[in-house]
């Protein structure tokens, strides 16, 4: 019997209290969550290993969040990974910015973790 592959989330989070929170909340025997904690590393890890979600603060040391965005989409080796912000920049501008990044979807911080749940639960569904 094959071994089920994980699904691979990506968090870029440059607050260490949220990164361990999400990992904690979304890893499971099916669901992998590696953690950056910047652009740049962001970058890295998304180029390095195939990932089902990533998602994405804004607000990161280095280089923000909408640019790490457009630069995903842009890379026909990540520009199918669904990328969701996950950000306290609740300004209608802000939304605007990730939407023209490429964002599939925005989540606004503080978030519910069964918001996070459902969202992995929809996307690992779609992947099938």
């Amino acid at each position: 019997m094959a071994e089920e592959v994980p699904f691979r989330i990506l968090l870029c989070d440059d607050e260490p209290v949220i990164r361990e929170l999400v990992r904690t909340m979304l890893s499971s025997g099916s669901v992998a969550v590696d953690v950056a904690p910047d652009g740049v590393e962001c970058l890295k890890a998304a180029k390095s290993h195939p990932f089902d979600l990533i998602l994405l603060d804004i607000v990161l040391p280095g280089m923000d969040g909408i640019t790490v965005c457009r630069l995903l989409k842009s890379d026909p080796a990540t520009a199918r990974v669904p990328i969701y912000m996950l950000t306290a920049k609740v300004k209608q501008a802000d939304v605007e910015s990730a939407r023209r990044a490429g964002a599939d979807g925005y989540i606004n911080k503080p978030f519910r973790g069964a918001e996070l749940m459902d969202l992995v639960d929809e996307l690992q569904q779609k992947r099938g």
